[in-house]
């Protein structure tokens, strides 16, 4: 059987893991669409607001995320092992961490908010910025606890229950934001406001959606039943901190450099920061499945360390790296195929009052989706291999791949072709390319040598 057939052999499965996860990240990512297109209605300083809120709001979900991402692969290992009693611990004390870490980061990205004043952002755009961060922060506080569940049930590699779940809040998001940004149905009036009330509203009910499914369902039963969530061990706290904060920081690496773009496209101007914002939502959607995908090669590769199977764990990594070049070299078509129509979903290119600025906008947008669809391979790539390196519980080297590849090469580039030349939004995202490209090519390296050395061992004794 050759590499290939062997690769395509595994797609079923693979993609029956990743799918569910997929379509629950593209439900996050659909809000944030719908969310956009609703505030775009009225007028790009609206818009560039949500934008500049959810920067912030992204950098602590990356660190909330990241560091969630170690209860997966110490769940899949247990289950690869079949310890019950191994993964209702690490579930136990993941909702803790998790639950304590919502709320640490609500209460740092409140009080960091005034910061926001001194970073060269318009003014007008503060106005509607500051109080809409302050409503979706607390948000975080479900979100983390939602995490902790996902994380269950991605590493026990029962995924569809977390979509569903995800679905529902996010199409009550979407219904909150219209009714309270717009003021229907006798609901206030309340603009940017209205979309935060909307996001935080949603998570809130999707974390007592997905207890209410898990409970439901008897498979969960011997984990959850005898959960004692009143004893943690300080020392299981350190195991699953030490995965996780290396993990967090990959997370943050990469998103801080495209909140860097938000923040450099705020410099150069309004119009300027609502077309970052277009662009960077449309890929925003892609890189969901490149993450649902992650989440496959994080579990698969779990179950085979577990077992021990390194064969078998090279293959399996191999033919999910082999699906989301495919997948991803057909999102670099859309993009170059549609980049000049995808743009007016945002921005009513007919409003006679914002005429001009929706024009530029619009347009700016266009040349910056050109950029999106060349680094669409190396984005959906490297979070592939970075999964595979959790599952392989190697992460601390990767975070240092990462903050190389993002901060040593892509932002100075990014900023310097920005800011110092007539490149202006498009130099920022030349940088952007430059970060994902060398990140993907050495995160790969890491890993290659990695099994390589797994199994050579494994050989010899």
């Amino acid at each position: 059987m050759t590499r290939i057939s062997k690769y395509l052999k595994e797609v079923p499965y693979n993609f029956k893991l990743a799918f569910p996860v997929i379509l629950g990240m593209l439900g996050h990512t659909f809000v944030a669409f719908a969310d956009n297109i609703m505030v775009g209605q009225l007028g790009p300083t609206e818009l560039a607001a949500v934008s500049l809120g959810n920067s912030f709001l992204f950098i602590a979900m990356s660190l909330g995320i990241g560091l969630s991402t170690a209860i997966t692969p110490l769940i899949a290992e247990a289950d690869g092992n079949g310890k019950i009693l191994g993964v209702r611990k690490v579930l136990r004390h993941g909702l803790w961490i998790c639950t304590v870490v919502g709320v640490v980061l609500t209460i740092i990205i409140i009080t960091a908010s005034p910061l926001m004043n001194k970073m060269g952002q318009p003014k007008e755009v503060l106005v509607f910025a500051i109080p809409f961060l302050w409503i979706v922060a607390i948000s975080l506080i479900p979100m983390m606890i939602f995490q902790a569940l996902k994380q269950l049930c991605d590493g026990l590699s029962r995924t569809r229950i977390p979509m569903y779940a995800s679905l529902i809040g996010n199409l009550i998001n979407v219904l909150f934001n219209y009714l309270l940004i717009f003021g229907k149905f006798g609901f206030p009036e309340m603009g940017v406001i209205g979309a935060g009330l909307g996001t935080l509203i949603s998570r809130i009910v999707m974390v007592i959606l997905l207890v209410i499914f898990l409970r439901l369902d008897s498979f969960y039963d011997p984990y959850l039943n005898a959960l004692n969530l009143r004893w943690v061990s300080v020392t299981f706290s350190k195991r699953i901190l030490a995965l996780g904060l290396p993990s967090s920081l990959q997370v943050f690496f990469e998103v801080t450099l495209f909140t860097s773009a938000i923040w450099l496209s705020g410099i150069l101007g309004t119009l300027d920061q609502a077309a970052n914002q277009i662009a960077l939502n449309l890929s925003s959607m892609t890189y969901m499945v490149g993450m649902g995908l992650s989440v496959a090669a994080m579990i698969r590769v779990g179950n085979q360390l577990g077992r021990r199977d390194y064969l078998k764990l090279k293959e399996v990594a191999q033919s999910i790296f082999f699906l989301t070049l495919l997948l991803q070299i057909s999102f670099a078509l859309f993009f170059l195929i549609f980049r000049n129509d995808l743009p007016h979903l945002y921005l009513d290119s007919s409003d006679i009052e914002n005429g001009i600025d929706n024009a530029y906008v619009l347009g700016l947008a266009s040349v910056l989706l050109l950029w999106s669809a060349l680094f669409q391979i190396s984005d959906g790539i490297q979070v592939v291999i970075i999964g595979a390196l959790r599952g392989m519980q190697d992460v601390r080297v990767a975070a240092v791949i990462t903050f190389v590849s993002y901060w040593l090469v892509g932002f100075p580039i990014s900023y310097y072709l920005g800011l110092k030349t007539d490149f202006g939004a498009e130099g920022i995202w030349m940088g952007l390319l430059a970060g994902l490209t060398v990140s993907s090519i050495l995160l790969y390296v890491r890993f290659n040598y990695l099994v390589t050395h797994k199994i050579n061992v494994n050989v010899t004794t």
